[in-house]
């Protein structure tokens, strides 16, 4: 069933009414394998935020008073509309990102997944008591939703990514702000006609489109009380000291560089198929994607050319044709900085066993295309060893011990994820102890938690104490509040 959103048709959805956007000013959304202009998104001004932010403060208090169970039941309805629209979103998702329908899918999938956890939000809100804390006096512990929440998403996981904070947001009775980004608002346009569908009161839930005075105003205005990002450090370290510095509740989900590991004992096509799979899975343009290979001892005589044959071979096209399995980089200009970055790993000594730049994609020549690149001997202290690329290069590392290879990994700036490839236990439990970084894979080359798990980060990864999904967003929604209490002697045991 499809949605239609057409290129006139981009508005702001405000205190429950669809609304063109008041500014002039407006961006194409194209679709980065074809050049196609899908949709002009408006680029909407600090007083576009104000009423957004006005309206949802308004009906703040008397959401909260809606008793949890009764919040979840708008979520049930969500859940079946997503689950009857999944394959259209799906497919926006890959119209706009360029990722391949199937990734596409499995975003929905864990998009709907989030809205299930989030059901359970009765039990998770459940608080903590205890009886005579002293002589007729009772101490317990209660969960009020924390106020209006903003949620600024980016361009890699449309669908999926404002679901780690929306559902739980809601449920744990807080109006919301959903800002998505500029070069792929048209999946978030869609499921805001579906939240319309389900009849939350006006103001509860707010799309506004836009840019960086859209993001500035969020992180400004008095009536936003939390803040949920996800982008780049450089920006997530702004959005993270802004927001605290107008004393709001932050939490920032910043870049990556994600080191695997490969241990001699590793078994060979099983490695080889997940490794490339989490290296050029949406085009390298995720925040749990593979970056750097560190091969171990006598690894890298077999991983080496394994990886670079599966790299060459890898298919790269328009994400809906059949047999697809890597898109476009989202933007000429990514493109263009992914290659210019390729070629300073080349001067600064990398050797390119596959070099994807300037391909030739039979009917796409308008697209943004690089296909699978691998360089070996990336130096520790090279660019593109500590520079978070987005795109679909693998480097390749060597060291002697795993001692080395922990070490290395330890050592950069980045802690989303690591992960290590290896048939010993031991060396296994090694690396899950020692590994500097909030997401770890164990012969898992993307460790992405479950919608019940948080999705963990360290150091310039994430700013902030609380994450998206399961208790830590329930957690990051709410405020808690203990009460000591004490009743008249009449009316408890105390003389």
């Amino acid at each position: 069933m499809a949605l239609e959103v057409s290129v006139s048709t981009l508005q702001n959805f405000i205190d429950g009414r669809w609304v063109e956007a008041t500014s002039v000013h407006r961006q194409d959304v194209v679709n980065p394998a074809t050049a196609e202009v899908l949709a002009s998104v408006p680029l909407s001004s600090a007083a576009e935020v104000d009423r957004a932010a006005t309206a949802a403060a308004r009906v703040q208090g008397k959401w909260r008073q809606v008793p949890a169970a009764e919040r979840i039941q708008y979520l049930f309805k969500l859940k079946t509309l997503l689950e009857q629209h999944f394959d259209d979103l799906a497919k926006t998702i890959t119209l706009e990102n360029g990722k391949v329908l199937d990734d596409a899918r499995g975003e929905m999938r864990r998009a709907i997944e989030n809205v299930e956890v989030a059901c359970g939000i009765p039990n998770m809100l459940l608080g903590d008591f205890a009886e005579d804390i002293a002589t007729g006096i009772d101490e317990y512990m209660i969960r009020q939703p924390v106020g209006v929440a903003a949620i600024i998403a980016p361009f890699n996981f449309p669908g999926m990514i404002p679901f780690w904070y929306l559902p739980y947001a809601l449920a744990c009775g807080n109006a919301v702000i959903v800002k998505p980004s500029e070069r792929t608002p048209i999946t978030m346009q869609k499921v805001f006609r579906l939240l319309e569908e389900i009849d939350l009161p006006a103001g509860v839930v707010n799309l506004v489109n836009g840019g960086a005075e859209t993001v500035n105003a969020l992180l400004d205005h008095p009536a936003v009380q939390a803040i949920a990002f996800v982008g780049s450090t450089p920006v997530a370290r702004y959005v993270y000291a802004r927001a605290a510095t107008n004393g709001k509740r932050v939490q920032a989900q910043g870049g990556a560089k994600n080191p695997l590991i490969i241990l001699p004992d590793a078994e060979v096509d099983t490695t080889v198929k997940i490794v490339t799979d989490s290296v050029y899975g949406n085009a390298g343009q995720r925040c749990l994607a593979a970056s750097i290979i560190i091969q171990v001892d006598g690894a890298r005589a077999t991983f080496t050319p394994a990886l670079a044959e599966a790299a060459s071979q890898r298919v790269v096209g328009f994400g809906l044709d059949p047999g697809v399995q890597m898109g476009p980089v989202i933007t000429p200009e990514s493109k263009a900085r992914i290659e210019a970055l390729i070629q300073r790993g080349i001067e600064e000594g990398a050797r390119p066993l596959v070099d994807g730049r300037n391909p030739h994609i039979e009917g796409y020549a308008k697209g943004n295309f690089i296909r699978p690149t691998v360089l070996e001997g990336l130096a520790p202290c090279s660019t593109l060893a500590k520079t978070e690329i987005f795109g679909p290069v693998m480097g390749l590392m060597h060291v002697e011990t795993v001692e080395d290879a922990i070490a290395l990994v330890n050592s950069g700036q980045y802690g989303n994820m690591a992960c290590v490839f290896t048939s010993s236990g031991a060396a296994a439990r090694k690396f899950r102890y020692e590994a500097q970084a909030g997401n770890i894979g164990i012969n898992v080359g993307v460790a992405a938690p479950m919608a019940f798990f948080p999705f963990s980060g360290w150091k310039d990864s994430f700013f902030g104490t609380l994450h998206g999904q399961g208790k830590h967003a329930v957690e990051f929604f709410t405020q808690t509040k203990v009460v000591v209490e004490r009743w008249l002697r009449d009316w408890s045991r105390q003389f």
